[in-house]
């Protein structure tokens, strides 16, 4: 039986990455360590990123068992290149990305992601920064109704946020299920529909909370950044909103963006491609590992391998 935190397409991932003795590999989610323990297991050292400070159990184990060839570093996505220069390390053959929330992280009531459970309406994967309560207690209702339905494709989202500033005048939210009563009261309640009406609304306040889709724009630039060239990085997302963004940055780095047309004429991209394909289109999980793991319905795994060009860096008009 799959163990409920098991990485996901996780034979894929080494297969992708395919490390060996003396690669160094950037596990930038090191979440439980299940994709680093595999990658060490095949000879490779590991620099461990999570900026989440409950998986330093977990972090520990793993220095025990590989004392000489793992170290974890604090930082998000967004850090990966200082945090490889922090490492000490001289070249970067790879780096792995698992997106989105973890399974330890919603079964921990207190960290405040799951509207299953009761918990302070917190959803900071880190320790710093401001909470999901400072936002539904704070922000108006323009901002409010933008993330649900930006986020969490809420297409009720103004009805949503109509609701929740005229409850925090009456009393601040502070706790999971609070909300998610509010937010269930404002679309109907259930009636037989097949994810709880609160499911949008919280997953739009976590994307928000950790600025999760900048973190991985910022995270896939540094990567291009850091690679060798020959260097591999392989990611896997369980939302379209992640996916897209990775399947953009493939498209893009590996030349292959769509040109203009005779009305919307674009102009011609002179820069060499940073990255070539590992495989087209996305993997994703089969039968068996669909069967033993629930989670990997969603999963998609994309990867390229660096070419010696200069590293694009931050795109116009999608962030720095």
């Amino acid at each position: 039986m799959t163990s409920p935190h098991a990485p996901v397409l996780l034979a894929e991932v080494i297969e992708a990455l395919a490390p060996k003795a003396g690669d160094v590999i950037i596990d930038a989610t090191f979440g439980a360590g299940g994709y680093t323990r595999a990658i060490l297991e095949r000879g490779a050292d590991v620099v461990a990123l999570d900026r989440d400070p409950t998986v330093q159990p977990f972090a520990d184990a793993v220095a025990r068992d590989f004392p000489d060839r793992f170290q974890l570093i604090r930082t998000p996505f967004s850090g990966l290149a200082e945090a490889f220069e922090e490492s000490g390390k001289a070249k970067l053959d790879g780096a792995v990305f698992d997106i989105g929330v973890s399974s330890m992280q919603l079964d921990q009531a207190e960290r405040g992601f799951s509207f299953m459970r009761d918990g302070p309406l917190d959803m900071r994967m880190s320790d710093e920064g401001a909470t999901a309560a400072d936002i539904v207690n704070t922000w108006d209702h323009g901002p409010l109704a933008h993330i649900f339905k930006l986020y969490g494709d809420e297409r009720q989202s103004g009805r949503v946020a109509t609701a929740i500033l005229r409850r925090r005048v009456e009393q601040p939210f502070t706790r999971t299920l609070d909300l998610a009563e509010v937010v269930e009261k404002a679309l109907g309640g259930r009636r037989g529909a097949a994810i709880h009406p609160a499911t949008r609304v919280f997953q739009a306040l976590r994307i928000a909370v950790n600025d999760e889709l900048g973190e991985l724009e910022r995270g896939l630039e540094a990567a291009e950044a850091t690679l060798a060239p020959g260097g591999r990085l392989v990611v896997v997302t369980f939302h379209s909103l992640e996916d897209r963004i990775v399947k953009a940055f493939m498209t893009e780095r590996t030349g292959n963006a769509p040109g203009g047309s005779r009305h919307a004429p674009v102009a011609v991209e002179t820069r060499k491609p940073s990255f070539d394909l590992l495989f087209k289109g996305a993997r994703e999980a089969g039968e068996a590992e669909l069967a033993a793991n629930p989670r990997a319905r969603s999963a998609k795994l994309r990867a390229g391998v660096r070419t010696s060009a200069p590293a694009w860096g931050a795109v116009k008009g999608r962030g720095a």
